[in-house]
């Protein structure tokens, strides 16, 4: 998983998977979900993601044991 934020546009995209993009939906106002062509997800972008987030520029992530 690769995640990006371009403070220029304000966008914050998170890619799963390196597969070619197919197909892409708005699926609530400012969220953009990416699928390939047997409709897997393979990304999400959050528009305006400084409203959305605390902190677009701080990543963190837990893995339970």
């Amino acid at each position: 998983m690769k995640i990006t934020y371009d403070s220029e546009v304000d966008v914050m995209r998170m890619i799963f998977n390196n597969s070619p993009i197919e197909e892409s939906d708005e699926a609530k106002p400012g969220f953009i979900v990416d699928y390939d062509k047997e409709g897997n997800i393979v990304g999400l972008e959050i528009l305006d993601a400084s409203k959305q987030i605390d902190n677009p520029r701080l990543v963190e992530y837990y893995i339970p044991k």
